[in-house]
C-alpha cells in the first residue's frame, strides 16, 4: 500500500496536529531500530554523542542513560519534533545533560570534532545532497569517530514503490558507502555481494578516518 503524500511530508518535516501524532507514532515504530544502532555503537559513559534526525528524542534519554558522564546532542529540521524532543527529555535538558537543535544535517551548529559517536536513523531519504551531509557529520565528529548509520536500500522494489518519489530517496548501498568513504570515512560493514541481499534497513558503522590517513 502506498503511503499517504501527507503522511510522507509529515515524517520528513513534521509540524501542526498531524506532526505531532506522527511524532507519538515513529516512537514507538522507530525505536527498535533505534536501540540496534546504539547498542552497535557501544556507547560509554564519557562520550559525546550526536542523533541526526533525532525527532520525537526518545533515543536521546537512552543515549543520556549510557553516558553518564558525557553529554548528547540531538538535531532535526523540524522545530515541532525539537519541541518534542526537548518535552520528553526535560530534566536531563535543564541539568544541560542534553541539547536539541533545530538543524540539517548539512547544516550543524557544532564545532569541529566535538563527537566521539553520532547516529542517524532513517532520514538519509530526506536529504538533498547525500555528500554533503555526510561531510557535515564527518566535520564535527572526533578522529576515530564512529557513526551508525542505519536506511533502506534501493534494493527492494516493491518496498520502495510506496513511498512518494519526489519526497523519498532510495539510495543504493554501494553509492551510500562511496560517500561515507568519500566523507572520510572507513566503513567497517561493507555487505559481501556473494551473500545476497543484506538485511533491510541496513546497518552501516563506520569509523571516521584521522586526518592524513588513507585507510
Amino acid at each position: 500500500m502506498k503511503r499517504p503524500r501527507f503522511i510522507a511530508e509529515q515524517a520528513r518535516h513534521a509540524k501542526g496536529p498531524l506532526g505531532r501524532f506522527v511524532a507519538f507514532v515513529m516512537a514507538r515504530e522507530t525505536f527498535a531500530g533505534n536501540m540496534r544502532a546504539i547498542d552497535a555503537l557501544d556507547v560509554q559513559p564519557h562520550d559525546r554523542v550526536l542523533d541526526i534526525g533525532c525527532g520525537h528524542g526518545r533515543s536521546l534519554g537512552v543515549l543520556a542513560a549510557r553516558a553518564t558522564g558525557g553529554h548528547v546532542a540531538g538535531a532535526d529540521p523540524s522545530a515541532l519534533m525539537t519541541e518534542i524532543a526537548v518535552e520528553r527529555n526535560r530534566k536531563l535538558v535543564k541539568k544541560g545533560r542534553i541539547e536539541v537543535a533545530i538543524a540539517g544535517a548539512d547544516h550543524l551548529p557544532f564545532a569541529d570534532g566535538t563527537f566521539d559517536k553520532a547516529l542517524c536513523i532513517q532520514v538519509t531519504y530526506f536529504w538533498k545532497h547525500l555528500d554533503a551531509a555526510l561531510q557535515e557529520i564527518a566535520r564535527v565528529m572526533k578522529p576515530q569517530g564512529r557513526l551508525a548509520l542505519m536506511f533502506r536500500t534501493d534494493a527492494d522494489k516493491a518496498a520502495t514503490r510506496a513511498f512518494p518519489a519526489n519526497i523519498y530517496c532510495f539510495r543504493s548501498l554501494a553509492e551510500t558507502v562511496a560517500a561515507l568513504e568519500a566523507a572520510g570515512f572507513a566503513v567497517d560493514t561493507k555487505h559481501d555481494p556473494a551473500a545476497g541481499q543484506p538485511e533491510e534497513p541496513v546497518l552501516l558503522l563506520a569509523t571516521k578516518r584521522a586526518a592524513g590517513s588513507g585507510s
